[in-house]
């Protein structure tokens, strides 16, 4: 329920804003009023302590330009919706799954007292994941070890989740064929068309033992360890095995359902203004396309709608080296979305436990701020800038748009801890921007992360667009690529004029051992068409760089452990 509060100040006014149903939303159109009715310039919704549960997303429009929603407290806006009722059947606890709005609830992520539980799956430790055997792209079959499969053959909805050199891909298996020693899998569509027909990144078949390694998941068979569980969607009943010390019937369990909290959004010729967020926390956001169509993706958590090998080779012009294939990407979800917006500010917030992108500005956004926020226990990318094409857009082809304010200009992303980000899509990232100008990614604290820190830029080719003057600068990165390779603490893709790569330090990589290159990983990674970036005063342990098939105008400058230590001191969030 909101109440109203008006401040001595003149035309400033205090919201007070208490949980219950459409809390927000109703405040947000009380303040609308003081503003239509009273005059009111300076509003600030504040929200008590408290968790804010949603049944579908906030929306932030042009009329609540100028409003300030600040949390007074420990306030939560929150996509969760409580499991409860759980009954003891053997070692595991069962548990009715309720309605939401007015469908059956289904989710892949569930939290047990704030803490993330694994979807059943056949190995814990992912050192000994089986290794696929041979692939038949004309047939959409994956052979497989016998003895890795034969305890799914009967289950009706389980997964493969494949390693791909820089991503990892969530297939639907269809049908399991044992033949002797190897099983033949098939999955269904659309994802098995895409993934069988896209040639980057594909699973691995190799003479030296490193074939791509997969694991199993999403079935009830697979559900042998404590801290994992399984939703029968059909029967509507979730089943977990507890670990130690967990007490069911006083376990707060949370299964995320509404895909995206938070909407900044307006027109590109009314775009929302002026808007600041600070202190609030962003959980329990879900994303179930995977279970939907399967998840191919190409990098960076964005996924293929279309994509097929050339041959022959395309010919492309300004020094690009030739093209094997074509490649269309639709985009994950986000917590929180901001577009068509100018200066929208968050600070002190915290996105916690969510199962895609934490917080992303999309679209025809200029300005605005991520300071001094957490994002920790996400599923996919931590934060996300800028437009990575429209879907219509073939990803290689430079991205210039006659509308220049499609492009994410002028964001600051500054002084954030992004810790366990990654941790359900692996091949996401901690800070990733796309088609990006004016951009500054500075002093953030980048650990424990699948794959790549920080990655800057799109389109694989060298060719002029709308990337330009961006900085990533005093960053602190380690305890990176702990699931794939092919990888980077900092990495960039296109030709990015005048943009600056400065006093970062990345550190203390991981070692996956079941990485089909183990050595194919870098400190520092200029790729495909990076050009006119200037990468200095780096500190990193040893000189492990890659330079691939850059464009010109590259300038590397005093990067390596000769790096002063008052350079490296000053790395990571500002005190």
């Amino acid at each position: 329920m909101a109440a109203l509060a008006i401040s001595n100040a003149a035309k400033a006014t205090d919201i007070i804003i208490k949980p219950g149903p459409y809390a927000l939303e109703k405040g947000l159109q009380q303040a609308r009023e003081e503003r239509r009715l009273n005059g009111a310039t300076d509003v600030c919704l504040r929200l008590q302590p408290g968790t804010y549960r949603l049944n579908q997303p906030v929306t932030i429009r042009p009329e609540d330009s100028g409003t300030r929603i600040v949390a007074n407290g420990h306030a939560v806006i929150s996509g969760g919706v409580r499991i409860t009722g759980w009954k003891k059947q053997g070692k595991l606890y069962v548990a009715d799954v309720p309605d939401f709005n007015g469908r059956p609830l289904e989710f892949r992520q569930l939290w047990v007292n704030g803490r993330k539980a694994d979807r059943a799956r056949d190995v814990e430790d992912f050192e000994k994941m089986y290794r696929i055997r041979n692939i038949d792209k004309a047939k959409e079959i994956i052979y497989v070890p016998t003895a890795a499969v034969k305890r799914i053959v009967n289950a009706r909805y389980a997964e493969m989740v494949i390693h791909e050199m820089w991503c990892i891909a969530n297939l639907r298996i269809k049908g399991i064929q044992i033949q002797g020693d190897s099983a033949a899998v098939t999955f269904h569509q659309p994802e098995s068309h895409i993934h069988f027909m896209h040639p980057w990144p594909s699973p691995m078949v190799t003479t030296d033992g490193h074939n791509s390694a997969f694991y199993l998941t999403n079935a009830r068979e697979l559900l042998d360890a404590p801290g994992e569980w399984y939703l029968d969607a059909r029967s509507s009943k979730i089943y977990y095995m507890p670990r130690s010390g967990e007490n069911m019937s006083t376990a707060e369990v949370e299964a995320p359902a509404v895909e995206t909290l938070l909407k900044v959004e307006g027109t590109p010729d009314n775009p929302v203004k002026d808007v600041t967020f600070q202190g609030i926390t962003f959980s329990f956001a879900t994303w179930m396309r995977p279970s939907i169509s399967g998840h191919a993706p190409l990098q960076a958590g964005m996924y293929m709608t279309e994509a097929y090998k050339l041959k022959p080779k395309m010919i492309r012009p300004n020094g690009d080296h030739k093209l094997d294939n074509q490649g269309w990407v639709g985009r994950p979800a986000a917590a929180v979305s901001v577009s068509c917006a100018e200066n929208i500010n968050f600070t002190q917030c915290s996105f916690l436990h969510n199962a895609s992108t934490g917080i992303e500005y999309k679209e025809y956004t200029k300005g605005g701020s991520i300071d001094r926020c957490t994002m920790q226990d996400i599923g996919g990318n931590g934060i996300l800038a800028g437009s990575f094409g429209p879907e219509a857009h073939e990803a290689h082809l430079p991205y210039n748009p006659s509308d220049s304010r499609i492009i994410c200009t002028g964001l600051s992303i500054t002084n954030n801890l992004i810790t366990d980000v990654t941790n359900e899509d692996w091949g996401c990232v901690g800070i990733g921007a796309g088609f990006v100008k004016d951009i500054k990614i500075c002093h953030n604290e980048i650990s424990e992360i699948s794959y790549t820190g920080i990655s800057m830029g799109w389109g694989w080719n060298q060719q002029a667009c709308s990337m330009s003057n961006n900085l990533i600068q005093g960053n602190l990165i380690y305890h990176y690529a702990k699931h794939m390779y092919d990888t980077a603490g900092i990495y960039t893709l296109g030709s990015q004029p005048h943009t600056l790569i400065e006093g970062n330090v990345v550190k203390d990589i991981y070692k996956p051992g079941y990485a089909h290159d183990p050595n194919h990983w870098f400190y520092l990674y200029t790729d495909e068409g990076s050009s006119c970036i200037t990468v200095k005063n780096n500190w990193t342990p040893t000189d492990k760089y890659l330079k691939n098939a850059n464009g010109p105008c590259n300038v590397w400058e005093n990067n390596g452990p000769a790096v002063a230590d008052s350079i490296k001191a000053k790395a990571g969030i500002e005190k």
